[in-house]
């Protein structure tokens, strides 16, 4: 088992963790800041994920100066956070594939009730609809057509 707390654990869902190495991989030298706008959270909960990643070992920090001759990190996939990122890939994509199945049911069964719904409304909408036409076609008498 990982010597990482269990709130660490709790904190990361596969999503975030995810999306972050992802984006690690993508983007080793942005900045926390930068990170944070992405994924929509903030900066605090971002360096606590990516210290959480460094303490696992998936992701390594070093540090180079920037245009700006300040002191900045790039952030590096280690070959664990390689294997660990493929991992969550694979179960994020289950997952997501189970939703999507889940929201195909979802999307059939409410076009049911729909169609269903429309069938019944059009049947009372013609129920009450025939007195009114029936009443309309009795009020109409015959014209008298007169014969010379």
């Amino acid at each position: 088992m990982s010597d990482t707390p269990i709130k660490v654990r709790r904190h990361l869902s596969d999503d975030l963790r995810y999306r972050l190495l992802k984006l690690l991989s993508e983007q080793p030298q942005a900045s926390q800041r930068q990170l944070s706008q992405v994924l929509g959270v903030s900066v605090g909960s971002l360096n606590y994920c990516v210290n959480a990643l460094i303490a696992r070992g998936w992701v390594k920090a070093t540090n180079f100066r920037n245009s700006h001759h300040k002191l900045a990190y790039a952030y590096l996939l280690t070959p664990s956070g390689i294997e660990a990122k493929t991992r969550i890939a694979v179960r994020f994509l289950q997952r997501k594939m189970e939703e999507h199945e889940a929201l195909e049911q979802e999307i059939a069964q409410l076009r049911a009730e729909v169609a269903a719904v429309q069938a019944h409304a059009g049947e009372a909408i013609s129920r009450r609809q025939e007195p009114q036409h029936a009443a309309s076609l009795a009020q109409c008498e015959p014209l008298n057509v007169r014969q010379r």
